[in-house]
């Protein structure tokens, strides 16, 4: 395949997409079998790929064995603007929130139906808190999740209440209870889940709002997460709310974002 050769019709470099594409947030280690199977390349094809891969550092080789995606596409996933730029204005607003409150603080944006978290700060108390840097977890399960999918079009909450999964025994997936769910975020300008993403916990998050053109778009959603023994989730809306302003204003000055 060396040379811009093709194996049944695929390229070198849709090949190499594809293994890449075998990995995802429930499954972020897979053996070479399951990678091949996953990706649809044949064994002996995705056992060159994954060692040219590794090579790179795109992928890396654990001592069982088994492959997970390597630092150098890490280091080059944060130079994409979503991550870089967003990242880079919000970081001192994040700080002001976990400095007044020790919890652990989120900032996500929307991907297609799933939220991307591109920024955590762990909190001082042990939570299960499954979202990590780069994760994507479902929009309708997640405090920062229902912020972005209420503000999303038509077309898109629609998909995603269309056979919303179940991550816990406390997750909404009752289309229309969704539905009033975030007709209530609308309302009062936050969300709250209780224990829908990850058992023990809480969360309440909002918008972050940057006025654009003759409109203003929520361009990402600002969130904490809390143990669920923790009654004081209304007190942390205004702490949230003062910095996802922040953030706003900041990303409306800066080019990317205009």
């Amino acid at each position: 395949m060396a040379g811009g050769a093709t194996e049944r019709g695929r390229s070198v470099t849709s090949r190499a997409l594809a293994v890449l594409d075998a990995f995802d947030a429930s499954t972020p280690r897979l053996t070479l079998t399951e990678i091949a199977e996953r990706s649809g390349t044949p064994l002996t094809t995705a056992h060159r790929l994954l060692a040219e891969l590794t090579d790179w550092g795109a992928l890396a080789r654990r001592a069982d064995g088994r492959y997970e995606i390597g630092r150098r596409l890490w280091d080059l996933g944060l130079l994409a603007p979503v991550s870089l730029e967003l990242r880079q204005v919000a970081a001192p607003f994040l700080l002001d929130v976990h400095t007044a409150t020790r919890d652990t603080v989120h900032l996500a944006v929307r991907d297609g139906l799933s939220a991307l978290y591109v920024e955590r700060i762990s909190g001082r108390e042990s939570v299960a808190v499954v979202s990590q840097v780069g994760s994507r977890l479902p929009l309708h399960a997640t405090g920062v999740g229902k912020v972005l999918l209420a503000a999303a079009p038509d077309d898109v909450v629609a998909e995603a209440l269309a056979a919303p999964a179940r991550a816990t025994r406390h997750t909404v997936v009752d289309p229309a209870r969704l539905r009033r769910e975030l007709s209530e975020v609308h309302r009062r300008g936050w969300a709250r889940t209780a224990e829908e993403m990850s058992l023990g916990t809480l969360s309440v998050a909002v918008p972050v709002r940057v006025e654009r053109g003759s409109g203003v778009v929520v361009a990402a959603a600002l969130g904490i997460v809390v143990p669920s023994h923790r009654r004081d989730l209304p007190r942390l809306v205004p702490v949230l709310e003062v910095a996802a302003r922040g953030i706003g204003r900041a990303l409306a000055r800066a080019a990317h974002f205009r």
